[in-house]
C-alpha cells in the first residue's frame, strides 16, 4: 500500500464493537463488517497462552485494539511497573494495533477505590500524569492513547478546568485522546455546562485513531 493509501485508511472512519464473550458467535460471522474490536486487556492480564493466542488470531482476521481499566495513570503517584508490565505482555502477545487507558486514578494509599475517578485538576497531577505516560510507553513499547472519563462530582482542589487539564497531559505527553462523547456530555450536563462548548475547547486535533 502507498504512503497516501495507508494515510487515508488511517483517517477513515471505522466501526468497531467491544469484544464480549457472549457476542463472540456474532462477532465472528460478520468480521466482514466490522473494522476494529476492543478488548478489555486487563481481562487477560493473567490469561493462559491459549486465550493469548485465540486473541492474536482474531487480531489476525481484524483489527484489536486493547483498553486498560486499572492501571490508574492520572496520578501524581508512580503507576507500578508490575501493571505495566503485565499491559506489555499482552500487547505483545496479542499484536494490537494500539492500546488506550484512562484519564483516572483507581487507588490511593494501597486502597483499591474500584472505580474511576478524576483527580485534582492541577499541574501537580498533570505533571504526574505525563510521567506515567512516558514510563508505560518505556515498559509498555508505545504510550497509550487517553480517555477522558465522566466524574460525579468537580474533583476537589483543581485549579484547571476540564478541557485544559486534558490538553495540558495529551499535548505534554505527545499522546493521543481516545475522545468518549458520552461522558464528555455527562460532565457538561451534570455541572451545568454546555456540552458543544466544552467539545469544541477540547483539543481535537489530538483525537485519536479510534472512538
Amino acid at each position: 500500500m502507498a504512503a497516501a493509501d495507508a494515510a487515508a485508511a488511517e483517517s477513515a472512519d471505522r466501526f468497531g464493537l467491544g469484544w464480549r464473550p457472549e457476542l463472540a458467535a456474532g462477532i465472528l460471522a460478520h468480521l466482514d463488517r466490522i473494522d476494529l474490536i476492543e478488548v478489555i486487556a486487563d481481562d487477560y492480564f493473567d490469561a493462559a497462552r491459549r486465550d493469548l493466542g485465540a486473541l492474536r488470531t482474531l487480531a489476525a482476521q481484524v483489527t484489536v485494539v486493547l483498553h486498560g481499566t486499572s492501571l490508574g495513570l492520572a496520578s501524581t503517584v508512580p503507576v507500578a511497573p508490575g501493571r505495566l508490565d503485565r499491559m506489555a505482555r499482552v500487547v505483545e502477545a496479542v499484536g494490537a494495533e494500539t492500546w488506550s487507558e484512562h484519564l483516572a486514578f483507581v487507588r490511593g494509599g494501597g486502597i483499591e477505590i474500584g472505580h474511576l475517578a478524576a483527580p485534582p485538576r492541577s499541574e501537580a497531577s498533570v505533571e504526574g500524569t505525563c510521567r506515567n505516560l512516558a514510563r508505560a510507553a518505556q515498559i509498555v513499547g508505545g504510550a497509550p492513547i487517553v480517555e477522558n472519563i465522566a466524574t460525579l462530582v468537580e474533583p476537589p482542589a483543581s485549579q484547571l478546568d476540564e478541557a485544559v487539564w486534558i490538553d495540558r497531559i495529551v499535548c505534554g505527553a505527545d499522546v493521543g485522546l481516545l475522545l468518549d462523547l458520552h461522558n464528555l456530555y455527562a460532565n457538561a450536563v451534570n455541572f451545568g455546562g454546555d456540552p458543544q462548548l466544552l467539545l469544541r475547547q477540547m483539543p481535537l486535533e489530538r483525537v485519536g485513531l479510534y472512538i
